[in-house]
C-alpha cells in the first residue's frame, strides 16, 4: 500500500510539473522578446522542412520566365549603353511574345513616370498595351508621406472586387501610399496589380501579400489579378480568415492576414528564357521558336544580380524577384499554401508529447533508454510534421514540442532522482536508527566514535561521551511488564534528546543502556549535560501501558577524548567504568573520575 502511495506521489508531482512549466510558457508568451525567440527558431524549422518538401513538388510547366539575366544586361549595355532600356523595345518584347499566343504576359517591372526625352517610345509601349488584353504591369504601395510624394487617386477599374467579407489594417497590407504605372498605361489598360512583398525579421521572405488596402478600398496583388484571369474569375470573398477565389481555389491566411508560401525549389525552378534569345530569335525570322509559349503565363523580370531584385526564401538564399511570383501564381493554381496549425493546436501537442515523455522517464529506469525514447518520440514527430507538410501542406510548430519535451525530460529525472535520494535517506535512516526510542543505534554509534576520533587526531575537534543505564531496569521489566518497559525507554530517549544539543549524538547502545556523543565538548561542560539529565529523568513522572505514573533514575558514566583515551573503545570503556562506579555507589548519578 506505500508503494502504491508513492507511485501516485510521484505522477501528482510530475503533473503539477508539467502543468507549472506550460503555465510559465503561457504567461512568457506574453513578452514580445520569447514570441520573437520562438517565432525565429519555428520559422528556421519551417525553411529547413521546405528544403526536403520541395523536393516532392512540381512546378506548373505553364509557367515561364522571361529573364534579364547577366547576359541579357551585357547585351543591352552594348546595344543601346544604358539601362533601363527605352520602352519601346519593351513593346517589341510583347509583339514577339505574343506570336507564340499565350495565356498572359506579366511585367514584373515598374513603368512609373513618362520619359520626356523618348515620347514615342512611351506611345509604342502604350498602343501594345492597348493592343492586348493579357497584358498585366506592375505598381506598388508604401508609407511615404504625402511632403515626398502625393499619394495619387487611383482609378476605380484597378479596386479588387470583393463580393463580401474584409480584412484587418495591419502593416502588412494597409499602405498610404503608392507608386503607379504612368497615366497613359493606366489608360490603356485595367490589367494592373501590387508587386510588393515583405521580408521577416531574418530577412527572409516567406509570404505573400494577395491583398493591398489603399484609402479604404482593396487591391490586388500582380499575381492574384493574373490567376482570377487564367481562371475566369472576376471577384473574390473573403471569410474565415481565407480568401475565397472560386470552389476549387482558396488561399488560407495567417495571422497577419498573408498567405504562406509552398515553394517548389531552389532558383531557376521555372523555365529561364533569357531575353536576348528572344530577340535574336525574332530578329532570325524563326517564327517557330515562338510557339513554345502557347497559352503559357508568360513572367517578365529581372535576374540580374546587378539589377537588385534578388530575395532570399526558405529554399535559396539568392532568389530573383521575379520567381517568388511565379511561385504565389502556381500556389493560386495548384491550390497549394501552406496552413499553419494554431498556437492553440502547437501548445496542445506540446503538452501531449511532454507527457508521454515524462512518464516514460518516471516508468524506466535506464538513463540510456529514456535519452533514446526521447530522441526516438522528437525524431518521430518531426518525420510526421515534414509528411503532413508533403501531404497535406500543413505546418505544425516544431520548436514548442521540442522544447517542452527537453525541459520534461530533465525535470522528470530531477523529479525521480530527488526521490530516490529520498528514498536512499530514508533507508539509511531506517538502517541506522532503533525502531523502539528512534534513536540512532548502535552501527550507528561505532561509526561517529571513529568519526570524532579521526576528527580530534586531525584537527584537535575535542568530544565527550556519555555512557547511561536505567537504574533497576531488568527488576522494573519483571515488575511492571515489557510493555511498560518499553514505554520507559521511549520516555527516557525523549528526555535525552530535549537535553542535547542538536549537534549530538543520542543513540541507544543496548537493551537498557543508552549514550550521547556531545561533539565540540570538554570534561567539565560534558558532566553539567550529564547532571542536568540525570536530574531531568528523576524528576520526571514516567506513564506506564495500564496508565500508572512512576518514578525512574538512571546512572551516568563521563568520558573525553585525549583525557580519558584516543581510541573509540578506550573512550568507551572509561564512561563504561564510570557507569560501573556509579551503580556501585548507589545509583542515580553523575561519575567522570575512576580513582
Amino acid at each position: 500500500m506505500k508503494n502504491e502511495h508513492k507511485k501516485l506521489l510521484t505522477y501528482v508531482i510530475y503533473a503539477l510539473i508539467v502543468v507549472g512549466m506550460f503555465t510559465l510558457i503561457f504567461w512568457l508568451g506574453h513578452f514580445r522578446q520569447f514570441q520573437s525567440f520562438l517565432s525565429k527558431i519555428e520559422s528556421s524549422s519551417f525553411d529547413l522542412r521546405q528544403s526536403i518538401v520541395a523536393k516532392y513538388k512540381k512546378p506548373n510547366k505553364n509557367i515561364s520566365i522571361i529573364a534579364i539575366d547577366d547576359a541579357t544586361y551585357e547585351y543591352f549595355m552594348d546595344k543601346y549603353g544604358s539601362w533601363p532600356i527605352s520602352r519601346g523595345v519593351w513593346a517589341d518584347v510583347i509583339e514577339y511574345i505574343e506570336k507564340g499566343n499565350p495565356k498572359n504576359i506579366v511585367f514584373d517591372l515598374l513603368f512609373l513616370k513618362p520619359n520626356l526625352n523618348d515620347v514615342d517610345s512611351d506611345k509604342k509601349l502604350v498602343e501594345a498595351v492597348k493592343k492586348y488584353d493579357n497584358v498585366y504591369l506592375s505598381m506598388n504601395f508604401d508609407n511615404y508621406s504625402d511632403k515626398v510624394r502625393k499619394s495619387p487617386v487611383i482609378e476605380d477599374k484597378f479596386k479588387l472586387n470583393i463580393k463580401n467579407g474584409e480584412l484587418k489594417d495591419n502593416e502588412y497590407i494597409t499602405f498610404v501610399n503608392s507608386r503607379v504605372v504612368m497615366k497613359e498605361l493606366a489608360e490603356a489598360t485595367k490589367n494592373i496589380g501590387s508587386i510588393n512583398v515583405t521580408r521577416e525579421a531574418d530577412g527572409i521572405i516567406r509570404n505573400a501579400t494577395p491583398v493591398f488596402k489603399y484609402k479604404n478600398d482593396y487591391y490586388p496583388n500582380l499575381s492574384l489579378l493574373a490567376a482570377m484571369d487564367v481562371l475566369g474569375v472576376d471577384n473574390i470573398s473573403i471569410k474565415n480568415n481565407s480568401i475565397f477565389i472560386d470552389e476549387n481555389h482558396t488561399i488560407p491566411l495567417d495571422r497577419t492576414q498573408r498567405a504562406i508560401l509552398n515553394w517548389y525549389g531552389k532558383a531557376k525552378t521555372y523555365e529561364h528564357i533569357p531575353l536576348w534569345e528572344i530577340i535574336s530569335a525574332n530578329n532570325e525570322n524563326d517564327n517557330e521558336y515562338f510557339k513554345k509559349f502557347e497559352n503559357k503565363i508568360i513572367y517578365i523580370g529581372t535576374t540580374a544580380t546587378s539589377l537588385s531584385d534578388i530575395k532570399s526564401v526558405p529554399t535559396e538564399f539568392n532568389l530573383a524577384g521575379v520567381e517568388l511570383h511565379t511561385t504565389f501564381l502556381n500556389n493560386i493554381l495548384d491550390n497549394n499554401f501552406i496552413k499553419k496549425t494554431s498556437v492553440k493546436v502547437d501548445f496542445l501537442v506540446a503538452l501531449l508529447i511532454s507527457f508521454l515523455v515524462g512518464y516514460f522517464v518516471l516508468k524506466i529506469t535506464s538513463v540510456v533508454k529514456t535519452l533514446f525514447l526521447l530522441i526516438s518520440v522528437l525524431t518521430l514527430y518531426t518525420i510526421a510534421s515534414i509528411y503532413l507538410m508533403v501531404q497535406y501542406n500543413l505546418w505544425i510548430g516544431l520548436v514548442l514540442p521540442y522544447f517542452s519535451s527537453i525541459i520534461i525530460f530533465i525535470l522528470a529525472y530531477c523529479e525521480k532522482y530527488l526521490l530516490k535520494s529520498k528514498d536512499y535517506e530514508q533507508t539509511y535512516k531506517l538502517a541506522v536508527t532503533d525502531g523502539l526510542t528512534q534513536l540512532y543505534n548502535h552501527r550507528y554509534f561505532q561509526e561517529q566514535m571513529i568519526n570524532n576520533v579521526n576528527n580530534f587526531k586531525r584537527y584537535g575537534a575535542k568530544f565527550s561521551l556519555i555512557l547511561i543505564d536505567i537504574d533497576f531496569f531488568k527488576k522494573f521489566n519483571d515488575t511492571y511488564g515489557h510493555q511498560s518497559g518499553d514505554c520507559v525507554l521511549k520516555q527516557v530517549a525523549n528526555i535525552l534528546k530535549k537535553n542535547s544539543r542538536t549537534s549530538d549524538i543520542v543513540c541507544r547502545y543496548g537493551g537498557e543502556e543508552m549514550a550521547i556523543i556531545l561533539t565540540n565538548t570538554d570534561k567539565n561542560d560534558a558532566v553539567t549535560t550529564a547532571n542536568k539529565i540525570c536530574n531531568a529523568v528523576r524528576e520526571n513522572k514516567f506513564v506506564l501501558a495500564n496508565g500508572e505514573k512512576v518514578n525512574v533514575t538512571i546512572s551516568v558514566g563521563v568520558s573525553t577524548v585525549g583525557i580519558n583515551g584516543e581510541k573509540p573503545q578506550e573512550i568507551i570503556e572509561f564512561s563504561d567504568k564510570c557507569l560501573y562506579i556509579a551503580k556501585e555507589n548507589g545509583r542515580n548519578q553523575v561519575v567522570s573520575q575512576t580513582d
